[in-house]
């Protein structure tokens, strides 16, 4: 039996469906368009195991899409700018335009290798001038609309790339690339408006149905809604007073101290001339600005000995300080503690000896005996202690504390975001060029567009510290547009998902010089259909991009408010890992089994299997795609990527599951091509009369692409992939010798290699080929079926004595009820449950249950 020869047929059908442009697409009013795009990559050098699933599981849909009759765009490019390529520039002495260009053409040809149907002339690169002008003009236009603007502001800097971070940049008060302890600095800093969008970014969600509802939780949170309370606290000896912001004013009668952010501006007035509070200070800005440095952070105070007098207490005052974890970046920078039901608050009241009074009390315990310990009661109940709210239960006494505060003017009533504008501002080269110019007589003054682009000088050095544009000679220095005089360019670049929140517009029209794009044209397009990506990009990506296509809507860029309708977020790619006997990482290429056990290739020594983990360059459990592809070939490891799991699942990558795959193209390739002697024609008529095994095996044809056509639709891949190898067994079994057999395998084959061509786009090429068409399969229509074929010509239906399931019966569909009746009461466990009696009543639910009453 031959051997598939997938190195000469995939060279070969890449180089044809290239040669006719298969793929190409254009604008076409009168078709129905279908979008399809996968996140696209950065430029590292190498495509990794989690790019092959994802571009996969894209390629699957466009394909799939393109034999429906959609007018289908799936466009490939580069992520480009950003600091690994600076960091190359700095360790291998490369500049990164050069670095990142030849990373490119690598990948790029790493992915051709893969048969993806991606229409190669939109391709675009983020760091190419002719793309990034487009995106300054945009920022221009953001800035008239008032959208963009320019502050100072204590932000993330990250010391080892001497860079600002966003706060969804810092994990756990780290720097997300470098895992340095990020601090804070005040900076002058560029920001997009995105908390004017909080509320229609946050109803915007209700609208993505196809979305993963763990992706839109992730977006609601991180926007944060909270209704409450802005209210003011006097200050005793002091004519200003505290404004805070509070979703709990229920639990006013519990507070027991103040606390204020290290650059909240009294603090700054109190610091002048309190040399301790200014270390105190220095202190707190050495932690970074994110949530969760600040969660994980041990809570300091700095009592300032300013008292703020209570709202309701006739004669209380509270301590005021200045604590660690208030950030002047959320709500006012100031809260009040209310130790016993807020957890942060009780650590802080324990540590200073503060008062710990109970407000609400569980509903099953007694209110006389109710006290708080080391943990904090945050759960709901009643309010004692709290004068005019004693008795009620926490929303009732909600309402009625911000009732009180408006009526006496002590706050209103408000709506609050966790959300902050987005800063967009980052201190390195390679990066957009921010189009600003500023002139100690003008301020500061937008690029003319006629000068756009503002692009990066080549010849900049990375021997020191900081940003190569604030050390360049020469490209900082230019005249004032407005008054002529000797001015200096903005030297900070932007932010690099700044590329990423329209990439997917410039796609529509990506060879337009003029502008980003024409509107007509992207009109057509967007949004995207189908947008496939990490989990890892629920907030910063997705949500960034969701501001950037208001805003350019604004702008008059585009008529769309949401740019993806669409999403799949697809699991990651596991593999067992392995270490020697020292405890070091070895790679999967590094391990072999002998004898039943793991050990190490060349010497023998023992390897320790570790738990399946995802593939990870530090733990060594990669597996090189090039090596996969290059041995068994891409539409084997495409089918692996398909068959092994829901596409939203982690797989786990076994040698056995490719070994698998690799058989079954061989099978299906044998069976093809093993049997084209026997059968007819193409194009030929199918027999009027079949053998019973002919029919039933038409039938089965007729509901795997029923049932297919189904799965696809809803990304059942791994489902689609087995119902596929079941109709392959079945076809297996029809004797080709046979006319009607041999007619029925015919057209099983050609429905086969139709529903696997999204899958295994060379495989079945090479086989609609051998079967005698001389079209390619990738213009063919997405294979018919015929819906009286898909029904089942018997049933089995359950059958029940006084109510019990005693057994089955297969009936023909929609038989008569007495013949139903007799099937039944034939059955031998139904005789032996009635015991010798007459059934009283037998009742018939055709096609699903005969029930017998004795």
């Amino acid at each position: 039996m031959s051997r598939y020869n997938f190195k000469e047929t995939e060279s070969k059908w890449q180089k044809i469906w290239d040669q006719r442009g298969t793929f190409k697409v254009r604008t076409d009013d009168s078709r129905e368009k279908y979008y399809v795009l996968e996140m696209f990559p950065y430029p590292s050098g190498r495509i990794h195991m989690g790019h092959v699933r994802n571009y996969t599981l894209g390629d699957l849909v466009a394909r799939y899409k393109k034999a429906r009759g959609f007018n289908v765009l799936h466009p490939m490019g580069w992520d480009a700018f950003g600091l690994p390529a600076e960091n190359a520039a700095m360790q291998a002495g490369v500049h990164p335009a050069k670095w990142t260009h030849e990373n490119i053409d690598a990948m790029r040809a790493q992915l051709k290798t893969m048969g993806l149907s991606y229409d190669w002339d939109r391709e675009i690169a983020t760091c190419d001038a002719d793309y990034y002008k487009h995106e300054q003009k945009m920022f221009l236009d953001f800035l008239k609309a008032g959208l963009a603007y320019r502050k100072e502001s204590w932000v993330n800097w990250d010391p080892m790339e001497q860079t600002v971070l966003a706060n969804e940049q810092v994990i756990d008060g780290r720097g997300w690339r470098s895992g340095a302890l990020v601090e804070r600095r005040e900076l002058s800093q560029w920001f997009f408006k995105i908390t004017d969008y909080a509320q229609e970014l946050l109803e915007g969600l209700e609208t993505l149905d196809r979305w993963p509802d763990k992706v839109r939780l992730m977006q609601e949170n991180w926007i944060g809604r909270s209704e409450g309370l802005r209210m003011f606290f006097d200050l005793v000896d002091r004519s200003d007073r505290l404004e805070m912001f509070t979703t709990r004013p229920d639990t006013i009668f519990g507070a027991s101290f103040c606390a204020i952010s290290a650059n909240h501006p009294l603090t700054m007035e109190l610091a002048d001339k309190n040399e301790a509070l200014q270390s105190f200070m220095a202190e707190c800005n050495r932690l970074g600005t994110s949530e969760a440095a600040i969660e994980t952070a041990e809570k300091q105070g700095f009592d300032t000995g300013i008292r703020a007098r209570h709202p309701f207490i006739e004669g209380k005052t509270l301590p005021v300080y200045v604590a660690n974890f208030v950030l002047m970046e959320y709500g006012t920078g100031a809260i009040f503690g209310c130790p016993a039901h807020d957890q942060r608050d009780l650590d802080f009241a324990r540590k200073y000896d503060l008062e710990v009074t109970p407000v609400v009390c569980p509903t099953d315990q007694d209110k006389s005996s109710f006290s708080v310990g080391s943990e904090a009661f945050t759960e709901d109940g009643l309010l004692i202690n709290s004068d005019f709210l004693d008795g009620m239960d926490v929303p009732t006494a909600k309402a009625t504390a911000i009732d009180r505060f408006e009526s006496e003017g002590r706050g209103e009533r408000t709506v609050n975001y966790r959300l902050r504008d987005w800063g967009v501002s980052r201190q390195r080269y390679w990066g957009c060029p921010i189009p600003v110019i500023h002139c100690e007589d003008c301020g500061i003054v937008p690029v003319p567009e006629t000068d756009l682009p503002v692009e990066l000088p080549q010849d900049v050095t990375f021997d020191q510290s900081g940003n190569p544009l604030e050390h360049h000679p020469t490209w900082k220095d230019v005249d004032c547009p407005k008054c002529g005089k000797a001015a200096r360019r903005e030297t900070d670049t932007f932010d690099t998902f700044m590329e990423s929140s329209w990439y997917f517009a410039r796609y529509c029209d990506s060879k337009n010089d003029s502008s980003a794009f024409d509107r007509k044209t992207a009109d057509y397009w967007m949004p995207v259909d189908q947008y496939i990506g990490g989990i890892e990009h629920a907030v910063l990506h997705l949500l960034y991009s969701r501001f950037f296509t208001r805003a350019l809507k604004k702008c008059g860029y585009l008529s769309v408010e949401e740019p993806f309708a669409g999403l799949l977020t697809q699991g990651m790619i596991c593999h067992e890992t392995y270490k020697d006997a020292e405890g070091q990482w070895l790679f999967p290429t590094d391990v072999e089994q002998k004898d039943g056990n793991w050990v190490r290739i060349g010497n023998g020594d023992p390897v320790t299997i570790g738990r399946s983990e995802k593939m990870s360059k530090s733990k060594r459990n990669v597996v090189d795609p090039e090596l996969i592809i290059g041995t068994y070939g891409a539409d084997t490891a495409r089918l692996f990527m398909l068959s092994d799991s829901p596409p939203d699942r982690d797989l786990d990558w076994t040698d056995s599951g490719v070994e698998g795959a690799w058989r079954f193209v061989n099978r299906l390739w044998r069976m093809v091509d093993g049997r084209m002697d026997t059968l007819p024609p193409c194009g030929s008529e199918g027999p009027e009369d079949r053998d019973k095994k002919a029919e039933s095996t038409l039938r089965a044809v007729h509901k795997t692409i029923s049932l297919v056509t189904d799965d696809l639709e809803k990304f059942h891949f791994n489902k689609a992939v087995a119902r596929i190898r079941e109709l392959v067994n079945e076809l297996a079994e029809l004797d080709s010798a046979r006319s009607d057999e041999s007619w029925t395998l015919r057209e099983g084959l050609e429905a086969v290699v139709k529903l696997v061509g999204p899958m295994m786009p060379h495989l079945a090429e090479e086989l609609w080929s051998k079967l005698g068409y001389q079209t390619l399969l990738t213009e063919e229509s997405w294979p018919s079926f015929d819906p009286s074929l898909t029904i089942e010509e018997t049933v089995s239906v359950a059958v029940q004595v006084n109510g019990k399931v005693r057994g089955k019966v297969d009936l023909p569909r929609d038989c008569d009820k007495e013949r139903a009746e007799a099937a039944a009461l034939a059955v031998e466990n139904v005789q032996r449950a009635m015991d010798g009696k007459s059934p009283r009543k037998v009742i018939v639910v055709p096609n699903r249950i005969v029930n017998v009453v004795v």
